[in-house]
This record gives C-alpha cells, sequence and structure tokens, in this order.
C-alpha cells in the first residue's frame, strides 16, 4: 500500500500504461484520476477500480485535449473536489508525429508536440499548486525514442527529447518547493499503440503480430517486449517514497535496447 491516502491524476488513462499504472496504483492504495479523451475507455478502467462497499476511489474525466488549458485545469479541479487533495500526476499521454522531417506539414508538427509536449507541460502546470501543497511527484512518461531516433518519426523523436528537458526543469525550478519530476523512457511495449504499429508489420512482411514484435525486438538483449503492467510498476515505484531521493532522472526501461553497439551487430 505505497500510496494509501494518496490522490493520483493520470493523463491517457483509457488504455496500455495509463490504463495499466492506474490500476497499479488504486491496487497499492490511491484514489486516482482518470484523463483521457475516450470516455467509454476511462469508464471501462474505472469499473475496474471501484471499491466495494460504495467508497469512491476512481473518477474519470473525459478530456479532448489535455493541451488545453481549461480542460487540465478540470481534471486537476475534479481531483481537489472530490478528493480534496493531488499527490502524483502521470503525464503519460502521447501519440502522433510520423513522417521524416520533409515528409511533416506545420499542422502534424504541430499536431505531435500537442499530444507529446503540450499535454504534459500544461497538465503539470495547472498541477503544480496542489502539488507544492502536497509536496507531490511527476512521473512523465516519455519513450527511448527520447534518447535515440527511430526511423521517420520527426515529430515524434522531437517531443519526447523535450519531454526529457520539461522533466529536468521542472526539478530544476520545484524541488525546493518538495516536488519531485522524474521521467521514464520505455522501449517497445505491448499496448494497442505498439499493436496498430506491429500490424504495419504484419503487412509488409507477410507475418503475425507476434511475429512482428519478435522482429523489432529481435536486437534487444531480453528478446522481448514489455508489459504495460511492467511500465506501470515503474510509474508507481517513482511515484512513491521509495524513490524520495530521485529527481530529474531518467529511467530507461527497454530490455536493454540501447545498451546495444550497433555497429556491433554484424557480429553476432
Amino acid at each position: 500500500m505505497r500510496l494509501q491516502g494518496k490522490v493520483a491524476l493520470i493523463t491517457g488513462a483509457g488504455t496500455g500504461i495509463g490504463a495499466a499504472a492506474a490500476r497499479r496504483f488504486a491496487a497499492e492504495g490511491a484514489r486516482v484520476v482518470l484523463a483521457g479523451r475516450r470516455k467509454e475507455l476511462l469508464d471501462e478502467v474505472a469499473a475496474q477500480l471501484d471499491a466495494p462497499g460504495g467508497e469512491e476511489r476512481v473518477a474519470a474525466v473525459a478530456c479532448a485535449d489535455m493541451a488545453e488549458t481549461a480542460q487540465a485545469r478540470a481534471a486537476v479541479d475534479s481531483a481537489l473536489a472530490r478528493f480534496g487533495r493531488l499527490d502524483v500526476v502521470v503525464a503519460n499521454a502521447g501519440g502522433h508525429g510520423f513522417g521524416a522531417l520533409a515528409e511533416t506539414s506545420d499542422a502534424d508538427w504541430r499536431l505531435s508536440m500537442t499530444a507529446n509536449l503540450d499535454t504534459c507541460f500544461v497538465t503539470c502546470r495547472e498541477a503544480m499548486p496542489a502539488l507544492i501543497e502536497a509536496r507531490g511527484a511527476i512521473v512523465v512518461v516519455s519513450s527511448i525514442a527520447g534518447l535515440a531516433a527511430g526511423p521517420t518519426v520527426a515529430g515524434y523523436v522531437t517531443a519526447k527529447h523535450a519531454l526529457i528537458g520539461l522533466t529536468r526543469s521542472i526539478a530544476r525550478d520545484y524541488g525546493r518547493h518538495g516536488v519531485r519530476a522524474n521521467c521514464l523512457c520505455p522501449g517497445w511495449v505491448r499496448t494497442p499503440m505498439a499493436d496498430g504499429e506491429m500490424d504495419e508489420l504484419t503487412e509488409r512482411h507477410g507475418i503475425s503480430r507476434e511475429q512482428a514484435y519478435s522482429l523489432v525486438t529481435k536486437d534487444v538483449p531480453l528478446g522481448r517486449p514489455a508489459t504495460a503492467e511492467e511500465i506501470a510498476s515503474i510509474c508507481l515505484f517513482l511515484a512513491s517514497d521509495d524513490s524520495a531521493i530521485m529527481t530529474g532522472s531518467v529511467l530507461v526501461a527497454d530490455g536493454g535496447a540501447t545498451a546495444v553497439d550497433l555497429p556491433t551487430l554484424a557480429f553476432v
């Protein structure tokens, strides 16, 4: 019960890492506010978290765009109105940003910045007064795309790199106020978003989705993608007092992918 008495706001909470983090946080005693674009998915996750006996432990807030100040503020206000405090923000919402530089339109570039960077910036800004009062924690979910570039994802790579800088800036400015901010960089994770990317490979190579996951992790030391639950466990660590001395840190959870020296793959 490492989050007993705590209140957590999780963005992108309808599927994947966000939904897994919500389940894990609730199991560890937290009351959870779920924010996301699709109400039906949030309601499904919320139904899994409702406590017996009628105790309110979860709230679902459908927000079309957490990069909009009014909607981010509404999510924060929902946490404060229902539970009286806010201790943790998991800035997990993201996506978009496909295409190399010359193939990326102004609109696509802006969409990538909005979906990945602005959602985190605005959510954390609106939550900061409550987090200062609670001496709380922020977990920013970036990606190993924030450390190295994949092919034809210029917007996504740029935004994920920027999230690391934003995390460090928050840590630098608000550590003396008792607020911690750390960044988590997963590699491949089995989520609906990643399933869609695997399906692109299935069509290209005539293979199954499982074979596609094996293909993208064939040079990863652990040889497999993460589960959303494994990433949620690291979110829990960063949100809890177990990581009380950590702020401004970047944790990589990629099965060893970024430990591989690419020029030596020919020797394998």
